[in-house]
C-alpha cells in the first residue's frame, strides 16, 4: 500500500494540486486507512507547536515591511555612492544591496521586489540591455535564501533537528562567494559592451547616504549579534527584526504611512499561514514515511550497494536540480528531506553542510524554468518578457553550478565559520 499511497501523491502533483493539499489528503488516507485519522490531525497540531516554527511568521512579516517601507531605497543609495561610478556600477550596486537586504530579511522574492523595483528601471535608464538587468536583479535576489537570517535554513534545521545558528553561519562565506562571482561577472560584462561610468560622487554625498542607510544597516547588526551573544533566541531575533523593520518603515524612511500598515501585516500573516501549512502537512507526511520503513531501507540500500558521500550528492544534486524546475523552494525540501536526512550519517556527510548544499540547489529552483519563481516576479516587475529575463539569468545560473560543484566537495567554506565560532 505504500507504493498506491505515494503514486496517489504524485498523480495529485501532476494534476497541479496544491502541494499542501496533495501532501495534507495524501497523509490524510494514508492514517485513515490504518484507522488513526485523529492521529493525523493530533500530529499536524504537535508539528505547529515548536518554538522555532514561530521565527517563520516573524521573519515574513520583517521581510514584507522591508521591502515595502522604503528600507532598500536607503541600502541602493548607500552602495551606488561606494561603487556606483566603476563600469557597471549599477548592477555591482544591486549585488552589494541584494546581499545587504538578505542580511535583514531572509526572503529571496522579497529582496527580488524590493531591488527590481528601483533598479531595474535605473539600469534601463543607462542603457542596460533589459535581459542583463533582469538577469542581475533575479540571480542576485536569490541570496536572500543564501545568507543569514534565511527561511530556508530554518525550515531544514526544523526538518534535520540541527542548530539553525550554526546553518546561518554556514551560509556565510558561500553567499559572499557567490555575490563575488556575481560582482566579477558584471564587471566583465560591463568592460566589454563598453557600458558608461556614473560621476563619482563627492565626499560630503558619499557619507550623507552612508550615514542616511546606518539604521538599515543596524537590522543584522542587532539581530544577529542578539542571536550569537545567546542574548535572544531565535524566535525573539526575528520578532525583533518584524519590531525594528516596523520602526524603520514608519518613522525612519517612511515608506510606509501608519495606515497602511495593517494590511501589510494582514498580507504577510497570509503568506506565513501558507508557509506554515505547509511544513505542517509535510513533516506529518515525512513522520509516516519514517514509520513505514521507507527511509531505513533507503539508508539499508545505500549500505548494500556501497554507495560513497560523493556519489551520493552527485545523485542528490541532479534530482534536487530537476524537482526545482518544477516546484517550488519548499515544497522539493520538505519532499525530500525526511528520506534524504537518514542517510547523511551513515555516509559520513556532514548535515550543516549538506545543508548549504540544499540551499544553493533552491537557489537554482528560483531561477531555473518552467517555475523559477524569480523569473516571474521580475518580469512582472520590470514589465520584461518571460524570455528575456530567462536568457538574462543564464550566465548566472553558470556561475552558481560552479559554486555547488565546489561546496558540494569542499566542506571547509561552509562549515569553517560554524566550527570557528560556535564550539
Amino acid at each position: 500500500m505504500t507504493y498506491v499511497f505515494l503514486g496517489m501523491f504524485l498523480v495529485l502533483l501532476v494534476l497541479g494540486v496544491p502541494i499542501y493539499l496533495a501532501l495534507g489528503a495524501t497523509g490524510a488516507v494514508m492514517f485513515g486507512f490504518e484507522g488513526k485519522l485523529l492521529a493525523f490531525a493530533q500530529k499536524l497540531t504537535d508539528e505547529l507547536n515548536s518554538q522555532t516554527l514561530l521565527a517563520v511568521p516573524y521573519f515574513v512579516i520583517a521581510a514584507t515591511l522591508m521591502e515595502r517601507g522604503g528600507v532598500a531605497k536607503a541600502l541602493i543609495g548607500a552602495a551606488e555612492a561606494w561603487v556606483g561610478h566603476v563600469r557597471g556600477g549599477l548592477g555591482l550596486v544591486c549585488v552589494l544591496s541584494c546581499a545587504v537586504f538578505a542580511a535583514m530579511c531572509g526572503s529571496s522574492v522579497a529582496t527580488a521586489i524590493a531591488m527590481g523595483t528601483i533598479l531595474v528601471p535605473a539600469m534601463r535608464e543607462r542603457n542596460y540591455e533589459p535581459h542583463f538587468a533582469a538577469g542581475i536583479v533575479g540571480a542576485s535576489g536569490t541570496l536572500g535564501i543564501l545568507i543569514p537570517p534565511s527561511l530556508a535554513f530554518v525550515v531544514f534545521g526544523v526538518l534535520a533537528d540541527e542548530s539553525i545558528p550554526r546553518l546561518f553561519l554556514a551560509g556565510v562565506v558561500p553567499g559572499l562567494m557567490q555575490a563575488a562571482l556575481f560582482a566579477s561577472y558584471i564587471i566583465w560584462y560591463s568592460h566589454r559592451h563598453n557600458y558608461s561610468r556614473e560621476e563619482r560622487l563627492d565626499g560630503p554625498e558619499r557619507w550623507r547616504r552612508t550615514i542616511y542607510a546606518i539604521p538599515a544597516l543596524m537590522v543584522p547588526v542587532i539581530v544577529l549579534g542578539g542571536l550569537y551573544s545567546g542574548i535572544v533566541t531565535l524566535t525573539e531575533s526575528a520578532a525583533l527584526s518584524a519590531v525594528v523593520a516596523m520602526l524603520l518603515s514608519l518613522y525612519v524612511y517612511r515608506g510606509m504611512e501608519a495606515r497602511a500598515l495593517l494590511p501589510v501585516l494582514a498580507e504577510a500573516i497570509r503568506n506565513a499561514a501558507a508557509i506554515m501549512i505547509i511544513i505542517a502537512v509535510a513533516l506529518a507526511f515525512g513522520h509516516w514515511i519514517t514509520e513505514t520503513g521507507i527511509a531505513a531501507r533507503a539508508v539499508e540500500l545505500v549500505k548494500e550497494w556501497e554507495v560513497q558521500g560523493w556519489q551520493f550528492l552527485i545523485v542528490v544534486n541532479i534530482v534536487l536540480l530537476v524537482l526545482g524546475m518544477f516546484l517550488e523552494v519548499f515544497s522539493v525540501m520538505l519532499l525530500t528531506l525526511p528520506v534524504i536526512i537518514p542517510m547523511l550519517a551513515p555516509l559520513g556527510i556532514d548535515p550543516i553542510h549538506f545543508g548549504v548544499v540544499m540551499v544553493i540547489n533552491m537557489e537554482l529552483a528560483l531561477l531555473t524554468p518552467p517555475v523559477g519563481l524569480n523569473l516571474f516576479v521580475i518580469a512582472n516587475i520590470s514589465r520584461t518578457p518571460l524570455t528575456q529575463v530567462v536568457r538574462g539569468t543564464v550566465p548566472f545560473i553558470v556561475l552558481m553550478l560552479g559554486l555547488l560543484l565546489l561546496i558540494t566537495y569542499v566542506p571547509i567554506f561552509s562549515t569553517w565559520l560554524p566550527r570557528l565560532l560556535m564550539h
